[in-house]
């Protein structure tokens, strides 16, 4: 759930620097289609939250800075069932919300324009179809054309490559799929909080290294007492190295999070809740 509020930035979004760019793109594994700063705001709570947030696919990450390279929340459109015009407040800015089978998401962007577009491109990759909106100016309905057919080919991209899949010079698997599960851009001390109060959720936590470069692996084991161990994920190229007593290098981090699991024959187990995401989910 979102909480908190702060006003919204005056300044014209720009683009996060390129190795932000590159980072999150990697951590997400989606296609960037749109992005700007918006407010956000479930119908349960009272306040907005500012987000610097980028439409990838069919999901919505919420960053809490531009130049944060992991997100700290995310929502995935992909069910969206409505959305409501776009409607300017005495301020100028846009309000609009998402309607969604499991709640509703209202948004509020800067200004009426960047809240038809947000509303355009929502529509044109959950709908596949680029929405027949009078007021879109004519290279904003060309961008969107150009994202409908990332789109399309996004979606069909894992029929494709699952006939090369036993092919050894195929991708990384971490670059066709997104983050696992058990990923939640939390601080060390926050994820060893997570799995002490919630040991029936998992015991293994992959998140964001200190020099938030990197990753880390947060697990409890129980042995006579629960006892905390971290093990520091380096990202090599296009693989990631185990720093333990003996270095293992994996081609993604799904793997890394498998290894740990295959390791203990079973005894580490992902840690995954509903309520809480890598971002905490909005519903």
């Amino acid at each position: 759930m979102l909480r908190g509020s702060r006003e919204q930035p005056e300044e014209t979004p720009q683009p996060a620097p390129r190795r932000i760019f590159q980072e999150r793109q990697r951590i997400t594994g989606l296609p960037l289609y749109f992005q700007s700063y918006l407010s956000v705001r479930h119908s349960s709570c009272q306040e907005f939250k500012v987000y610097w947030t980028e439409l990838r696919g069919t999901t919505l990450f919420f960053y809490d800075d531009k130049k944060t390279p992991t997100y700290s929340q995310k929502l995935d459109i992909s069910a969206l069932t409505s959305v409501t015009n776009v409607c300017p407040d005495e301020n100028g800015s846009a309000h609009f919300i998402l309607m969604l089978s499991n709640g509703e998401l209202e948004l509020k962007a800067n200004d009426c324009e960047y809240g038809k577009e947000w509303k355009g491109f929502i529509l044109t990759v959950t709908k596949l179809s680029v929405p027949p909106d009078e007021l879109l100016l004519p290279e904003q309905l060309t961008r969107m054309h150009e994202v409908l057919e990332k789109e399309k080919k996004r979606r069909i991209m894992p029929n494709d490559c699952s006939s090369t899949s036993l092919n050894r010079k195929s991708p990384p698997s971490s670059t066709l799929t997104t983050m696992p599960a058990c990923f939640y851009a939390v601080s060390r001390q926050e994820a060893m909080e997570m799995l002490e109060k919630n040991p029936s959720c998992g015991n293994l936590i992959l998140r964001p290294s200190s020099d938030r470069k990197n990753y880390a692996i947060t697990i409890q084991r129980e042995l006579d007492t629960p006892r905390l161990k971290h093990y520091k994920v380096t990202s090599k190229g296009t693989s990631y190295v185990i720093e333990s007593e003996r270095q293992v290098t994996l081609p993604s981090l799904q793997d890394v999070v498998n290894y740990f699991v295959t390791q203990t024959q079973g005894n580490l187990k992902p840690f995954v809740r509903q309520t809480y995401n890598a971002a905490k989910p909005m519903f």
